[in-house]
Parts: C-alpha cells; structure tokens; sequence
C-alpha cells in the first residue's frame, strides 16, 4: 500500500501526525532506555522516513543517549516519536495510531533483557542479543 495515509497522536490529542507509504522496518526492543520511557517490558516501534511523517503539535525532548532524542507530547507527557542515529528515519509508536493492527514486528532487539514470560512473536524473523548491526536500507527486517 504505497499510498496509504495513517494518523494518531498523544493521549490528549494535542500532538497529531500523519504517516504516508510503507514504513521501512517494524521492531521491538527490549533495552533498559525503552523499558523505563514507556514504563512497559518493551517498546513497539515502527520506522519510516521523515519525509513521510508530519508532526503538529508542542512536544518536549529527551536526550536518552548520545544520538538518541525521544519527544513526547509537552501537555500529556505521552511518547509521540523518536530519532535515533539516522537522520532520515523517524521512530513512531504503533499504540499511538488511531488504528490498530497496521504492523507486526519482524525483529527484536536486546533479546537479553526479555522477559522470560513473554511469549515468542511468530512474525519476528531476527532477533538480536544488543542492538541492531549497521544495515543497508535494501534489508528487509
């Protein structure tokens, strides 16, 4: 679906975006920073290019690592999206979308940190003791 159009926000509406296309990579992670930002066992994330995302609305950053900037909404506090590393991706959060069931994820990352009552994901096809090797924007994970 290279057209389609996807929408959410914050938990009280004041930060909304918009996703346009197919998202590059759907993944989990389980690292310690993802943990405690979203207070759960893991995170959810999906990633597209920024050019395909437009974001409206007053958000707050955090810098959670060298590279890493995570913004939430500034009124709520809900987590809205995510930068990492790579300037021309932008991290979303599928529970954030209006919808649900767009994605599943294909990879997990920092496996080590799982908890062990978590059920396998049978659409994951690569898991990842730390974090992801460099990629090449042709992989498919």
């Amino acid at each position: 679906m290279p057209d389609a159009v996807h929408t959410g926000g914050c938990a009280c509406g004041k930060v909304r975006f918009e996703t346009r296309g197919e998202p590059y990579r759907v993944g989990v992670c389980h690292c310690m920073s993802c943990r405690k930002v979203h207070g759960a066992p893991f995170n959810f994330y999906v990633v597209f290019p920024i050019g395909a995302v437009t974001i409206i609305g007053d958000v707050l950053a955090f810098a959670n690592s060298e590279h890493g900037r995570r913004y939430s909404c500034r009124a709520c506090g809900a987590p809205v999206y995510s930068h990492y590393e790579r300037p021309d991706e932008i991290d979303l959060y599928p529970g954030s979308f209006d919808e649900t069931g767009l994605w599943q994820p294909s990879y997990e990352l920092w496996t080590k940190r799982r908890e062990p009552w978590l059920p396998e994901i049978p659409t994951i096809v690569r898991r990842y003791e730390e974090s992801r090797p460099k990629w090449r924007r042709t992989e498919q994970d």
